[in-house]
């Protein structure tokens, strides 16, 4: 009985031997095969390698394209348009109300309507205040429509709007001069100024929307300025 015992613990050893050796290879095998994954990741190239100049086509290995070109100050001015909410960007210029009235029908009123009441939900009215938004309830009362004269917080952004996105069909095409009239003209139909109104630039700067102090201005702070 003890030879026997003996034996099958023999047995028993070389048998936990056999099934021990295949996994130390096998963990072998994938330390291996990891190390040749990360070697092989680390030698594939990055978007610093990545040379344009060399595709095929392109102008060659190390050479740019010569794409466009150094932007000038007229350059620049052109685009350079953007007036904020003190106005100190205004341009020369002036503007009557009924110039404004006849712009406004030429230019404007196929899209926000005869009367400035907008074309929803594409063109928004811009025109008229409803007296339920008298007490800006526009967060209550979703019925409310905003407009020019309810729900604009500065005189000269409007200016600024206008000048750059306005007419839709060939924004930046008004004069500065066609700008004030119209800019005249909206202020006067949301009775923010009188209808005899000739705006400038010191006008302009000096007209106090109605809700001006409900708006509060972003606060936040940023490396550089953003315009």
């Amino acid at each position: 009985m003890r030879i026997v015992s003996i034996s099958a613990a023999l047995l028993t050893l070389v048998a936990l031997g056999a099934c021990e050796a295949p996994r130390s290879g096998a963990g072998e095998g994938a330390a291996t095969a990891a190390g040749a994954s990360d070697a092989s990741a680390s030698m594939r190239p990055t978007f610093a390698d990545y040379d344009a100049g060399a595709v095929p086509g392109g102008p060659g290995a190390g050479r740019a394209y010569g794409l466009g070109a150094s932007a000038t100050s007229a350059h620049i001015a052109r685009i350079d348009l953007d007036v904020g909410d003190t106005g100190a960007e205004l341009p020369a210029g002036r503007g009557s109300v009924s110039d404004g009235n006849a712009l406004y029908k030429a230019q404007c009123a196929m899209c926000h309507g005869q009367r400035g009441e907008g074309m929803l939900p594409a063109y928004p009215a811009l025109i008229g205040r409803d007296p339920a938004g008298e007490d800006f309830k526009f967060a209550t009362d979703p019925k409310i429509v905003p407009t020019i004269g309810n729900y604009w917080p500065y005189a000269t952004t409007i200016f600024d709007y206008i000048k750059r996105a306005m007419p839709l069909t060939a924004p930046g095409s008004l004069t500065d001069d066609q700008v004030y009239a119209l800019t005249a003209y909206l202020l006067a139909a949301n009775d923010v100024i009188p209808d005899t109104t000739t705006l400038d630039a010191a006008g302009l700067r000096a007209v106090r929307m109605p809700y001006a102090d409900r708006f509060i201005p972003d606060a936040r702070q940023v490396p550089a300025p953003v315009k």
